[in-house]
């Protein structure tokens, strides 16, 4: 039985795939970006019919970060229902409909990916030659279109419950929070109720960073066995069980990197923010500010490509040793069968 890979070799072949296959860093990308552009058509739909509706300046409601325009919108909006219902209703309606687009997407990209990782070879072990990165390189119009139809019916599923979980877990949270705040208003508790709320908003980063984890790890299993969601969620947690330190290692390293990517992009948003007060050289802001956000913006999503491909090399692992010990017959009707 081979040998599972460790966690450099892992990281390197990863990276090493996602390098090779660059143009799905730039559609992930555009993906993404294109999701919160649609969200904020109907902010700022709002916004105007804010200021239409009831007389409300629209420079006071703009102004401020995404969140306080919205809780601004929202906090507006609440004494006029139709109003409310119109703009919570065109928010769901883009929500929804630029969610699916990501999921459809998200198809071909894991999938061209999955293929990247199959045919590349020990494209990690030195030397580096251009052969082998040439070699890893599958991207191609067809394959990705291929991918898309082959999974958007899954990974929309996926998708959609995803954002179920996302739903039930922010009427929890708020749910805690606005009781707790109203039990504990004026009275001696407003304290605990303080740590208490601190420490909720801790679970629940570490909640919705562990439901990203295993949708990704779904979708991943899903894309390779080519089987149900559910068999693709039961198969998918047998994994990270079976290889949860090797897994654990990889999701460490890469959280890492995002944090390091985050500090860097505020330490360089603070420093354009210096640059702007210059006479003549803050014209330069702008164009800088767009730069800047596209890399990072480029740069987060080839690490995210990157730990794909190195969770990827540890399931074909996974798939040697579980073929070793008892052959796993996949069809490609829904469900898994045990030869």
């Amino acid at each position: 039985m081979s040998h599972t890979p460790g966690l450099k070799a892992a990281l390197k072949r990863g990276a090493l795939i996602a390098a090779a296959n660059w143009p799905l860093v730039i559609v992930q990308f555009v993906a993404e970006a294109s999701l919160k552009l649609l969200l904020a058509v109907p902010i700022v739909g709002g916004a105007f019919l804010v200021a239409l509706l009831l007389d409300t300046s629209l420079t006071d409601l703009l102004s401020g970060d995404v969140r306080d325009i919205v809780t601004a919108i929202v906090s507006a909006l609440v004494t006029n229902p139709a109003a409310l219902i119109a703009f919570v209703t065109a928010t769901l309606l883009v929500l929804l409909g630029g969610s699916m687009l990501t999921f459809v997407v998200k198809g071909g990209t894991v999938a061209l990916l999955a293929e990247a990782e199959r045919v590349a070879g020990p494209v990690e072990k030195p030397p580096l030659r251009l052969e082998s990165l040439r070699r890893a390189s599958v991207v191609g119009i067809d394959a990705y279109l291929a991918g898309c139809t082959r999974l958007w019916r899954r990974y929309v599923r996926i998708g959609l419950g995803l954002l179920m979980i996302y739903a039930l877990t922010a009427g929890v949270y708020l749910a805690f929070v606005l009781g707790g705040y109203e039990l504990a208003a004026n009275s001696a508790l407003m304290l605990g109720w303080t740590a208490a709320a601190a420490l909720a908003s801790s679970a629940l980063i570490v909640w919705i960073t562990v439901i990203n984890f295993f949708y990704l790890m779904t979708q991943m299993v899903v894309a390779i066995e080519d089987v149900s969601v559910m068999a693709g969620v039961r198969l998918a947690l047998g994994f990270v069980w079976g290889h949860l330190r090797e897994i654990a290692a990889v999701f460490g390293v890469v959280l890492v990197g995002v944090v390091v990517a985050t500090a860097a992009s505020i330490l360089a948003t603070a420093g354009l923010s210096l640059i702007a007060f210059v006479p003549l050289v803050g014209l330069a802001v702008l164009p800088l500010q767009l730069a800047a956000w596209l890399l990072r913006g480029i740069v987060f999503e080839y690490l995210a490509l990157a730990a794909l491909g190195a969770y990827l090399s540890h399931y074909r692992w996974y798939q040697r040793g579980t073929e070793g010990q008892a052959p796993l017959i996949v069809t490609k009707e829904p469900g898994i069968r045990l030869a």
